[in-house]
């Protein structure tokens, strides 16, 4: 079994990756989940069984928290957990799009320590430990240095510049939109965007990989009332995300708050 918790993430998500695209392009079998009317497909499926099986099999004292498991108390009481979504942007992968990613990450007293988001369409794969930077394909990743809003790239949906979230006035930023919220936060730590924000609760399994990856980038990550972002909680959920590199972060939360 590989021996340090990052290899262990890299080779879960190559197999996830090799699943997953067998599966793409094929019948899905798509389904709505009841409780929040978001798409399943087969392929998800497929891959959370065998990530659960190989993470399992290799730290069974881990806790677990994916998208496409019963959540359990357990996981509250572990040392370190793994949160992850088998496959972030379903809609995008049923699609037949790209732009679907792998989210992997382990968990410790509430912060993330190791993280992989990885997006086998593109060959891309974006790692971090924590105090040990972040990288994609092997190259150091840092956050974007734009200072200003306006003028600024943001990854949002439409939706995100509604006035009611901009007392301080709503940015002019150039606004691009990617399903998957992991590769959201990638792309900004990649310094491809210089900002995302989504003010929708955020799933944990979506986020706990992308927001190290950010982190180690450089950028602060919190949520949209500039808290700081803990993951295993009772409730798997984080109330938005906010993420940009320091001085950037401070204006939008100026104008958030």
């Amino acid at each position: 079994m590989p021996g340090s918790d990052l290899t262990l993430l890299i080779e879960a998500a190559r197999r996830a990756g090799e699943i997953a695209t067998a599966h793409h392009g094929g019948p899905l079998d798509v389904r709505m989940k009841a409780h929040d009317n978001s798409p399943v497909t087969k392929a998800d499926l497929a891959v959370n069984v065998a990530l659960e099986s190989f993470l399992r099999a290799a730290r069974p004292d881990y806790g677990w928290l994916s998208e496409e498991s019963p959540d359990t108390d357990d996981r509250l009481s572990a040392e370190r957990v793994f949160v992850l979504d088998p496959i972030d942007g379903t809609r995008s992968y049923a699609d037949g799009s790209d732009t679907w990613a792998h989210s992997i990450a382990v968990v410790e007293a509430g912060r993330p320590r190791t993280a992989v988001v990885y997006l086998p369409m593109k060959d891309r794969m974006y790692i971090a430990t924590r105090g040990g930077g972040a990288r994609l394909n092997g190259v150091p990743l840092r956050a974007a240095q734009t200072a200003e809003p306006d003028g600024a790239s943001l990854l949002a949906t439409r939706h995100s510049l509604d006035t009611q979230h901009w007392p301080g006035g709503v940015p002019d930023m150039h606004r691009s939109h990617r399903p998957s919220l992991a590769y959201r936060l990638c792309l900004v730590a990649e310094g491809r965007y210089d900002a995302m924000v989504t003010f929708r609760p955020a799933w944990e399994w979506d986020i706990a990989a992308g927001a190290l990856i950010m982190a180690e980038a450089g950028a602060t990550v919190t949520d949209p009332q500039g808290r700081s972002l803990h993951f295993n909680n009772r409730h798997p959920q984080t109330p938005g995300v906010l993420a940009a590199n320091p001085t950037l972060h401070a204006a939008l939360l100026k104008r958030m708050l």
